[in-house]
């Protein structure tokens, strides 16, 4: 009787154990909801996001991003002081992710920047960026037009392009990749191909897995 209690008992624990190992693998797998993604993925041919920064840098910050969101604007900063500090090390690839249901200016916002880009290349379009998140609080046609100025844009071809929704189909393309990459709100962040949990981290956390990258490499 004892070795029956003893095999039922053995048959038991290991069960128990099986159950939970289980549901530890799906706990982890199921934990970002996202996926990760080589660097030379970060820039598909039908859709190349706008990169600032030292292009052969051994770390990249992907980021997907909305004009309009005050997340991406405190955070924008913060990659610019990255970039500051980390001149060779790091670059920054900025993909379209507007929030239609919250965020009404932006897809407006990301398909002027894109006009912009057309005239003035990625240059341009870091400086159409950098004054969008500035002025946040004015954000329409007319502050766009404003900042296409101030770069020497030729204004009609801007306004062409802006009105005729130009490149309309490009945004949407880098929304849909950052959907099919498990991003669900802004800033949502990769840094070497890994999902930047938090969003809008800060300077410190931000430094911390540069640094933790740069000495994986």
């Amino acid at each position: 009787m004892s070795n029956k209690k003893n095999v039922y008992l053995s048959i038991l624990i290991i069960t128990v154990a099986v159950l939970i190992g289980g549901a530890i693998i799906y706990t982890q797998s199921s934990k970002s909801g996202s996926k990760t993604f080589q660097p030379e993925e970060f820039q598909p041919e039908e859709s190349p996001g706008h990169v600032r920064g030292n292009p052969e840098a051994p770390v990249t910050i992907v980021e997907f991003s909305d004009f309009q969101c005050p997340f991406c604007s405190s955070f924008h900063p913060t990659v610019q002081q990255v970039l500051e500090n980390y001149p060779e090390e790091v670059r920054w690839v900025y993909k379209h992710f507007p929030l239609d249901s919250i965020h009404p200016q932006a897809r407006t916002a990301a398909e002027a920047s894109e006009c912009v880009w057309e005239q003035k290349g990625d240059e341009g379009f870091w400086q159409f960026a950098d004054g969008v998140f500035e002025s946040q609080s004015r954000m329409s046609n007319s502050l766009y037009a404003e900042l296409a100025s101030s770069i020497s844009l030729d204004m009609g071809q801007f306004e062409e392009c802006l009105s005729s929704r130009k490149y309309k189909d490009k945004v949407e393309t880098d929304f849909r990749e950052g959907v099919e990459m498990g991003v669900r709100g802004t800033p949502g962040n990769f840094i070497n191909g890994e999902f930047l949990e938090g969003g809008a981290v800060s300077y410190e956390k931000l430094e911390s897995i540069i640094k933790k990258s740069l000495l994986d490499l």
